[in-house]
């Protein structure tokens, strides 16, 4: 029993690996219930693949690091071997937090070109789960994120 809880804490980070990339374009937080945003349209004119990317925190290290020090002293039987252990699973839990981070903060997504109605063009950076082509119609809407939506009917 205590080998099988050590190993699914040593298990555990590596099944959030899947669990990254950045937030959909149709997912706001509770705060922009109600809140205002103003609205532009225009045309999509260019779109590319991009990378996001962020600073690690060292959260995910650190947090691997005590989960897995923590389940590493569990192993052996004298105390030399827990202390070894620990130290081990340290290392063994920062190194796979800090790669659970990595993925959660960081995906990919798309870079729009837009050119607004009034002449001005920008650009917009999110996902396409909406599927935009270039020559679409969009409503660019500004609120604490600037996000493209489609324009129906």
């Amino acid at each position: 029993m205590r080998r099988l809880l050590v190993v699914l804490t040593l298990l555990a980070p590596v099944g959030l690996l899947n669990c990254g990339g950045p937030p959909p374009n149709s997912t706001y937080g509770a705060y922009s219930v109600g809140e205002m945003a103003s609205v532009s349209y225009g045309t999509i004119v260019s779109m590319r693949p991009v990378a996001i990317v962020s600073s690690p925190t060292g959260v995910g290290a650190m947090t691997g690091a005590a989960a897995g020090g923590v389940a590493g002293s569990y192993i052996g039987g004298d105390l030399r071997a827990n202390i070894l252990g620990a130290i081990g699973g340290a290392l063994l839990g920062g190194i796979a937090g800090s790669a659970v981070e990595g993925s959660l903060s960081g995906g990919q997504a798309i870079e729009f070109i837009i050119r607004l109605d009034d002449g001005r063009t920008i650009s917009v950076v999110q996902s396409n789960e909406n599927r935009f082509t270039i020559g679409q119609r969009v409503a660019v809407i500004y609120g604490r994120r600037v996000r493209l939506a489609p324009i129906y009917g």
